[in-house]
């Protein structure tokens, strides 16, 4: 694997950096798909982290390839990412995630008969063994949102309503904490920081349908329980979804 600091050149035109594009969550994955697009039918295969310094932007990403710049647009320093650790090895992380939370639930009796509908006019009749999961779908909730309509936060009187940011950071490191335990760390809810919340809408193609997804900023310690979990399932392959839009990267440093 690679890690890589990837930084918008100085010496740019404002003509050249025009030609990148938008600087939305679409407009930042078109910008660093570019560095790793060598084939028409090549799937994602990197994480990456955007930020804006200086009002330029750069980006962090983990990849099993190093990217490559054919327009000349950036300056990219790669090196090999061999992390070596232990269990019990504490370290600062950062982290930009998509928190959502899945959960199943019972389709309706209408839901299943559509969707058995469908699947028999498509060819897909699944065996017996397979109709016992028909009955269920998966729900994803942003855990913010969920922690607000739990609390039923708009109805609230203003002045028994918990403050915003004390919901995002109880939600947040609560998330964080379950998702520790899947993928090899654990942290400490008063060593963690949990805020930056933001609600992203944006549209991929004129008359299509919008793409939604939120962000929530992580800065923290964590400790290793499980090396190798952490190294294979989460430093290089990143944590929850929307990885496409720059969610998931975790940071890491020793202490």
């Amino acid at each position: 694997m690679y890690f890589s600091l990837i930084r918008l050149r100085r010496s740019l035109s404002p003509r050249d950096i025009a030609v990148l594009g938008r600087s939305d969550s679409y407009g930042q994955h078109k910008m660093v798909w570019d560095l790793f697009s060598d084939d028409p039918d090549r799937k994602r295969d990197f994480l990456y982290r955007f930020e804006s310094v200086n009002g330029l932007p750069t980006y962090y990403t983990v990849s099993g390839r190093e990217p490559v710049d054919v327009k000349g647009f950036w300056d990219i320093s790669s090196k090999p990412y061999e992390p070596k650790l232990a269990q019990g090895d504490r370290l600062a992380f950062k982290l930009r995630a998509n928190p959502i939370q899945s959960s199943k639930q019972e389709r309706s009796t209408d839901e299943l008969e559509a969707w058995q509908k469908s699947r028999t006019e498509r060819g897909l009749v699944p065996s017996k063994s397979m109709e016992r999961g028909w009955t269920q779908k998966v729900i994803r909730h942003d855990v913010v949102m969920e922690a607000k309509t739990k609390i039923d936060f708009k109805n609230q009187p203003p002045e028994k309503r918990p403050h915003i940011a004390t919901l995002i950071q109880d939600a947040g490191v609560e998330w964080i904490k379950e998702k520790g335990k899947e993928y090899g760390f654990s942290v400490v809810g008063s060593g963690t920081r949990a805020d930056g919340y933001l609600q992203h809408r944006f549209f991929k193609k004129k008359s299509s349908k919008p793409v939604t997804h939120s962000t929530l900023e992580f800065d923290g310690l964590l400790t290793v329980t499980d090396p190798e979990i952490f190294i294979e399932k989460c430093l290089f392959n990143g944590i929850g979804p929307a990885k496409g839009f720059g969610c998931g990267l975790m940071l890491v440093r020793r202490l």
